[in-house]
């Protein structure tokens, strides 16, 4: 019989200056480190951390990350990693910065601890690395034995981000419960090699309710560059709850759709979480949601400024040649579709991305 699996970083801390602690947060690891760093934190970080750590004698190596998660770079970053002798890595930055690190620790085989710098998705969590190619198309995931053993988030850095970050993560975050129902449905497999938890599923549900409940006053506050509770509330949902929601229920539909848009050249503009939003519509319109649940999404999305229609998330209009081939590369077998708790093919998913879009436009011409 197949465990139930809970899978999560062993220590999650967030809050306002944190970052400027990191030294007493990571006191039990004793380096040298690899500060594998997005060219923000790089520029801007790097003193506060050097600072943190003034009269240790731990040895700080920082370098540059160069913009996209592909094994080149990782290759790279591990060439610098033994090089200095390293024993943990150390990633600060965006999405694609944490999974570079993650993919340097898998290899290395040593510890990782994630730093980000924007809450836009729920890659500081978990234990995977999602790689690109060098023309930025999905490449593969990358599976950790182990979560981050810390994720430090400063939320007075996240609330300077700019906000479409923000919004981003919470459009990532919002089909981690969807997805979750799917795979519970289904009885799939988690990422943690084992069947989802109740406390998995409920961290998930808590995921969508809080988007609900608090992302229209999150973004208000970001705009603001203001740490109110609701972007506290927002910044744990985008980063903790969806990453091990997602982790240890599963992806499904949703993220199969993302995977499949980055082959899309028109697409390679908006962020993962904006492209994720739309396929967690598709699946909805897939598993044939109800009305009232379709229009809180529709409703949530508009709300914070996330697509629902092809106009938000391509650059140029998209061809029925060009949903084919997501609806092909979606349903391919390095996808989630074996998710859904029914045989899904590539027209069935087709029709539910012309029917999206539909539903979609319908909507704001409605609320115009």
């Amino acid at each position: 019989m197949t465990p139930k699996i809970l899978a999560s970083p062993f220590k999650y801390i967030q809050g306002p200056g944190e970052l400027s602690r990191i030294s007493d947060h990571i006191s039990g690891f004793r380096g040298p480190f690899l500060f594998v760093m997005g060219m923000f934190a790089y520029q801007n970080l790097k003193g506060i951390i050097e600072k943190s750590f003034q009269g240790s004698g731990l040895t700080l190596v920082f370098e540059q990350f160069q913009g996209e998660c592909t094994k080149k770079e990782i290759d790279r970053l591990r060439e610098v990693f033994r090089n200095s002798h390293c024993t943990v890595v150390v990633g600060a930055g965006g999405g694609k910065a944490l999974d570079t690190a993650k993919g340097v620790a898998y290899y290395e085989d040593v510890p990782v601890i994630s730093i980000p710098t924007i809450a836009s998705t729920d890659a500081p969590t978990s234990a995977i690395s999602v790689t690109y190619t060098e023309d930025h198309v999905f490449d593969g995931n990358l599976l950790l034995p182990n979560n981050p053993a810390v994720v430090l988030v400063d939320s007075e850095i996240i609330a300077e981000a700019p906000v479409r970050f923000l919004v981003a993560g919470m459009g990532d975050a919002l089909s981690t419960y969807f997805e979750a129902q799917a795979n519970a449905a289904s009885g799939h497999d988690n990422f943690a090699g084992g069947k989802g938890t109740n406390t998995s599923l409920a961290l998930a549900k808590l995921c969508y309710d809080l988007l609900i409940r608090d992302g229209v006053k999150a973004k208000e506050s970001a705009l603001r560059q203001e740490c109110s509770p609701e972007l506290e509330n927002i910044i744990e949902t985008n980063i903790y709850l969806s990453g091990v929601g997602f982790e240890s229920n599963g992806l499904a539909c949703a993220h199969s759709i993302y995977n499949a848009m980055t082959v899309l050249p028109q697409c390679h503009h908006r962020y993962h979480g904006e492209l994720v939003a739309f396929g967690t519509i598709v699946q909805m319109v897939l598993e044939n949601r109800s009305e009232d649940e379709l229009s809180e999404v529709f409703q949530f999305c508009t709300s914070v400024g996330l697509p629902v229609s092809f106009d938000g998330i391509s650059d140029d209009l998209l061809s029925h040649d060009d949903v084919w081939k997501v609806a092909h590369v979606a349903c391919s077998p390095e996808n989630f579709m074996d998710s859904e708790p029914f045989d899904v093919t590539e027209q069935m998913v087709f029709d539910a991305i012309i029917k999206s879009d539909e539903l979609g436009r319908q909507y704001l011409e409605n609320i115009r």
